[in-house]
Order: C-alpha cells, then structure tokens, then sequence
C-alpha cells in the first residue's frame, strides 16, 4: 500500500506566525519522524511583530506546547490582559470595556442580559460593565487568577496576555528548534513551481542553495512570497469597511504601573493603543492616510504617548482584506501573507492561530484533494467575515461628532451579514448564529451596551419577579464584585510576587532589561 503521508514541509518566514507554524506542526509530527519541518527566515528582512495583545484561545496554544506561562512571561516581559478598555468611541470622554467574560450570571434561570435591560428600562440599572467582574478588575488596575471556586467570587473571567511579539517568536523559535525543526537562514531568491501541476518544488536561496518541500507555509508577510508572487492567488480589498490603511507605532517607558487592560483611545482619524509590558509600554495609532498626513499622525502619537520613547517610531502600511485562498495548491498562508484585520480586537495572533488549527484538522496527503482544500478555504472566509464584522460594528455605532473621519464611519453601508446581526439584537436581543463564531455573545452585549444601544426586547419571564427583587439581586452582585476587588491584589503586585521580569545585571550607565532582549 503507498504511503502518501508528507515528507518535508518548509515554512518560509519567522517572526511569530513563522514560529507558531513551526511550534505547531514540530508538536504534531516530532514523534514519528516522517514529516521533517524546515523553517528558513532571511535575518536580512525585518518582521512587522510589535507589542502585541492576545485574547485567552492563545494560553490554549501554550498548554497544547506544554509550554509553562510563569516561565514565558518571564523571558517576554508580559502582562496580563482581562479586557479592551474603549475611549471616545461613544462620544468625547465615553469609556466602556469588553471583556473576557460573560455579563453577569443568570438569574433564576434567565439570562443576565435580560434582567439587566428590563432594569435599565426602569433606570435601575447600573451600565452593564458593573456586572463584569473582569472589567471591574481592570478598572481598578487590579489581577487575579481564575480559581475555579465559587466561593473566592474569582470564577467568571478569563485573561489573556500583552507582551513583546518578537521575544515570543524568539521563545518559540527556541522551544521549535529544540524539538526537532530545522532553521536555515537564507533569502528566497526565486520560486520554482512544478511545470505540470502548478505546485510549488523548491525555492532557490542565496549562496545557490535549493530546499525542497511537498508542503509550504508562507509567512513572508504582504508580499505572500509563494502564495502570491509564485501563485498569484489574489486578495480581497475590505478597506471600504475598515479604512485605516497606515499606523505608527513607537515603544515608550513605563510611566506608571502597568493596568491589566490594553487601551484603545478613538482619536482624529482613528485609534490609538496602549499595550504594558513589564518593561516598558507599547503605543500606535492607526489612522487613515485620507484624513492625516504621515507627519501629522506621528506627532499627534509622540504628543499624546506617556513616557520617554525608546526608539525611532515606525510607519508601518497596512491593507486590511484576505487572500482570496488560504490553502493554494500545495502553499498555506499564515499572518500578514493570508490578510489583515487591523489589531483593534487583538485577533492578529488568533488568527494564526485558528489557520493552523485548519490545516493540521485537514492535513493533507502528498496526492491532491482539491475538494479538502475548499472546504478549508471557504471555513476560513466564513470565520474571517465573522471578525470583520465585529470589527466593523465599532466603527459604524461609533459617536464622536463633528471629525470626517468618523462621519464617514458612521454613514458607511455594511456587510449583509453586519446589518442582518445589528437588526436581531435591537429587535430581538439576540444574536445570529454566525455572529457567536469567535465573539461570544457577551462580546457583541459589550459592543452595543457601550454604545447605547438597547434591545426592544426583554425575556417575558423576568416580568414573572417583582421588580423589587430585580432590583435587589442586582444590587447584590454589584456588591460581590467589588468586595472581590477591594481584595484583589494590583496588576503590579501581582506580577512582582508571582512573574517578574527576568533582567541582566545592570552595567554602569546602562538600563537593566529583561533577557532574550
């Protein structure tokens, strides 16, 4: 019987989508010995990694690693994320969060959401991000660990990481090569496809040197080095519903103790975010170039940063869309080579994340299957459009007045899809099916919540409880969640006690940093 298993496959680029693959694919196939990974990376070419926020499915990837977290925030500086703190979004000094959790905690068998608009209706109700345990965290600059006791009021949240994506490519590039991955440093100078099939054979390095593969994963960012140059597989351009095309982006020092939220602040022509580390803070801003200049972005970033730069800032293009194929004949893309959604709800990682959870679900032989391959690339679209949308939506319900920008945002026709979703929660309260595909439904609650924006709707079985009893079970668990913060202990001190930072010994005149700098 033929063996049509996967010899060789080659990876082409590192930074942290190059090193996830590598990461992933070692942990797969290191055991058997059959299928070798190579990852070859030209140390000539720069990555586009910053700092960077994730959302709690990566802590998912580090435990399928056996990758110990304590020791990862450690040799990457990070900090703990409990959610997206948003301000000027709904208007100047609005502030609202979305976080890793859901809203509150049913009630007599009923969903919270509904108690919670039945008693804003009756103007009883506080905004619903009092109800959110994580977000109240958050606020407070505080962390705790999820305990899985009811009783320590610490169970309806989850959390997620901020840290340096270049050390945390570095770590993996380190975790990957230990475990087997072969790394070749080298720049493709030429693909050459298989004048037959259209595959891809080999790629031609520097120094004459050819690698052979029967499977390639490109993660060469927006040039898509094989999946577009070799294959020419097109892209899908949905700028016209996330128009930010540009960012800066510039690491500060730390002027304070870190806060366990990254910060999304709504400015002239965009958004600005604050990411902590535990060595220094994170800053950009993406903006569209239609409504400021390059110059005028960088200044309005250097002006309003905390803390003294620590280096040149960087203009980065961008160009949101999606490959119009994920999965080309025998090249996967992964990052920048497969789209971009810009990184307002930190799902760059993720959906890293989620390609490789497509390809090794449906890992392929060596002979063709053009049908596996659609079925992967129409799954990816699917769960592509379902985070633009979500996207999408903060800046069609966005209200700040008075800034083209936003008029623009806000006048925008939308996806089908968006406009479908928006009309079911105002009449309904609910949420599509094919809106909860990654966002939960206590994600879109955050979105429209923030925004002012309320269901009609209320389930009928709340109006089965006197509203003095609404009232006061909403009272109490105001009550519990900040009896459970006045207890918790600091963002900071929480880091100090458990994972700080490992740094060098200071030299005379130089700045202690962390390791793997």
């Amino acid at each position: 019987m033929a063996d049509n298993r996967i010899n060789s496959v080659v990876i082409v680029g590192g930074g942290t989508a190059g090193w996830m693959a590598a990461a992933a694919l070692i942990d797969r196939f290191g055991a058997q010995r059959h299928t070798r990974v190579t990852l070859v990376e030209s140390p000539e070419i720069g990555t586009m990694d910053v700092d960077e926020g994730t959302v709690p499915h990566f802590r998912e990837f580090l435990q399928r690693l056996k990758i110990n977290e304590v020791d990862l925030i450690q040799r990457t500086s990070a900090t703990f994320k409990l959610a997206i703190g948003f301000e000027g979004w709904a208007g100047e000094g609005s502030r609202f969060f979305h976080p890793f959790s859901e809203h509150g905690v049913p009630l007599l068998g009923t969903s919270f959401q509904h108690w919670w608009v039945k008693g804003r209706q009756l103007g009883k109700a506080l905004p619903i991000d009092r109800y959110v345990l994580s977000s109240e965290l958050a606020r407070a600059g505080k962390f705790g660990v999820p305990t899985g006791d009811p009783a320590s009021g610490c169970l309806f949240f989850n959390y997620a990481l901020h840290f340096d994506a270049h050390r945390v490519a570095r770590y993996l590039q380190s975790w990957s090569v230990l475990a087997g991955v072969k790394h070749v440093q080298g720049k493709v100078q030429s693909v050459k496809l298989n004048g037959e099939t259209g595959d891809v054979e080999s790629l031609r390095l520097d120094g004459d040197r050819e690698l052979q593969g029967d499977l390639f994963i490109d993660c060469s960012g927006f040039e898509g080095l094989l999946i577009e140059e070799a294959l020419k597989t097109g892209y899908d351009d949905w700028s016209q519903w996330l128009p930010c095309d540009r960012a800066v982006v510039m690491p500060t020092e730390s002027s304070g103790p870190p806060p366990s939220q990254t910060r999304s602040i709504a400015s002239r022509a965009g958004w600005q975010w604050r990411i902590p580390l535990q060595h220094r803070a994170g800053n950009g801003y993406v903006f569209c170039s239609r409504y400021i200049s390059d110059d005028e972005a960088l200044a309005t970033l250097s002006r309003e940063v905390d803390g003294r730069s620590l280096a040149e800032p960087r203009l980065l293009p961008l160009r949101t869309g999606i490959r119009r194929k994920i999965w080309n004949r025998n090249v996967f893309c992964l990052g920048l080579a497969s789209g971009f959604l810009e990184p307002l709800e930190s799902t760059s990682i993720y959906l890293v994340q989620r390609g490789l959870q497509f390809l090794l679900g449906s890992f392929p032989q060596s002979r063709p299957n053009p049908a596996l391959r659609e079925h992967v690339n129409r799954a990816n679209r699917e769960h592509w459009a379902h985070i633009r949308d979500f996207l999408v939506l903060h800046y069609k319900l966005s209200q700040r007045e008075g800034e083209p920008f936003w008029d623009e945002c806000q006048r925008m026709p939308i996806p089908d899809s968006l406009a479908e979703g928006m009309n079911l929660f105002r009449a309904t309260g609910r949420f599509t099916p094919q809106a909860t595909d990654f966002f939960r439904p206590s994600s879109w609650l955050a979105l429209y919540a923030g925004f002012g924006i309320m269901p009609d709707y209320y389930s009928p079985a709340v109006d089965d409880v006197p509203e003095e009893q609404l009232v006061a079970e909403l009272e109490n668990l105001v009550a519990g969640i900040s009896s459970v913060v006045a207890k918790a202990a600091t963002h900071e001190q929480f880091l100090r006690a458990n994972c700080p930072a490992k740094i060098l010994p200071a030299r005379p005149g130089t700045r202690t940093v962390p390791v793997d700098e």
